[in-house]
């Protein structure tokens, strides 16, 4: 199958580029001929205020370019992963001309939250949810802190809401887990046209074994507000067992200085890794945390990197997180930005090894079951089919 991928790329590489290229090369392996369109926003220095904005909005250029690559390429399927904001929506109309099928991957929520986050202020915000054109947006300057940059934003989303650009030129979406399914149905997007379809993590080339030598916990993550990183600082002081942290972000100096502050010998900031030590570094864990708080994970990638490997995950029970880690089962979950809870469910893990190593056990079986290349594939290949047909 010729299959045409689409995707602008951050300035900062994240988790959206990750899995671009991830499905891209998952196709190709399995003989699918796969063409990229690329955008990156290092492109935006190069143009005006005004014309980005209008590009966000409504790129002709991109229709035009977009439309020679349909006839060069002659794909049987486009798939587009962000088109924010240098792509934008135009493209969708391109390919409907052509009676080509599109498939739309929902990796963030830009079309439900201008900010694309749901975070404001240091908590949960859905103040936009379900509004057109979704001004509390506009109002709080969620986009960049900035009232003019947010306004562009919900142009975009309010004038394609208006022409229904969503609900008509898109044939299927992909969404990661059922409660995003949930939200994007609320939103307004077409129920039938949203297709469930987990991310995957490749299989690891060998598992550590668990022989009582994994004598730490992990966090590996952006040390960011919304990552919970003051609350688990804060339930480290009521445990004497080692932590190791592995990321950057906002909050690296606060973070080390609590730790100095509090003498938390235990607890480790760990540099810069390869992939295949950091893949040893969370293989090699009792368990890992993720204590995300006012805040709506998009999917939890590292939640299935540890499974991979065998590690059970202590997670906050908030958002995406309980569709990921079943209670008891693969892990812990914990009540968001509560210390106290955390430290308890830390030193019960820790404690009990061999439960811990269970839920491990457990947490590789839900990784054979939905998380790994396979799945992916065998749904996605399902979708690009019935849509081919459909033609």
């Amino acid at each position: 199958m010729r299959i045409l991928k689409v995707h602008n790329y951050y300035l900062q590489p994240g988790g959206e580029d990750t899995v671009f290229q991830a499905e891209t090369s998952l196709l190709r392996s399995m003989g699918h001929e796969v063409v990229e369109y690329i955008e990156t926003n290092e492109r935006i220095a190069l143009l005006g205020r005004v014309s980005v904005a209008l590009q966000t909005i409504w790129s002709q250029s991109s229709y035009v370019k977009f439309k020679k690559i349909l006839k060069q390429v002659n794909p049987q399927i486009v798939h587009f992963h962000n088109i924010f904001p240098l792509i934008s929506p135009s493209v969708y109309y391109a390919c409907n001309e052509m009676r080509i099928p599109v498939v739309q991957t929902l990796d963030n929520q830009r079309l439900i939250c201008p900010s694309a986050n749901f975070y404001r202020d240091g908590k949960l915000c859905l103040e936009c949810m379900g509004k057109t054109p979704p001004y509390p947006g506009i109002l709080h300057a969620c986009y960049h802190n900035s009232h003019l940059h947010t306004a562009v934003v919900a142009a975009m989303l309010t004038f394609h809401r208006w022409l229904q650009t969503w609900r008509v030129k898109v044939d299927v979406f992909l969404c990661s887990t059922q409660f995003y399914r949930g939200l994007f149905v609320i939103a307004g997007l077409p129920a039938e046209k949203l297709v469930v379809m987990p991310h995957f993590v490749p299989r690891p080339l060998s598992i550590p074994s668990s022989d009582g030598a994994n004598d730490y916990a992990l966090f590996v993550g952006r040390l960011d507000p919304e990552k919970g990183i003051d609350t688990m600082l804060k339930a480290w002081n009521y445990l004497d067992f080692p932590l190791k942290i592995r990321g950057s972000g906002r909050l690296v100096s606060q973070a080390k200085d609590f730790v100095k502050k509090n003498d938390m010998e235990h607890v480790e900031f760990v540099g810069r890794l390869e992939e295949q030590e950091l893949s040893k570094l969370i293989g090699s864990a009792r368990f890992l945390l993720m204590p995300s708080e006012g805040y709506y994970e998009t999917f939890g990638m590292v939640i299935i990197e540890a499974y991979s490997r065998g590690v059970p995950v202590i997670a906050s029970n908030i958002g995406v997180v309980p569709e990921l880690v079943s209670d008891k089962q693969t892990g812990l979950l914990f009540e968001p930005g509560n210390p106290q809870d955390l430290a308890d469910k830390a030193r019960w893990m820790w404690d009990h090894p061999r439960e811990a190593g269970e839920m491990g056990r457990k947490g590789l079986e839900a990784y054979e079951e939905r998380f790994t290349p396979d799945r992916c594939y065998k749904t996605l290949i399902g979708v690009y089919e019935r849509l081919a047909n459909l033609i």
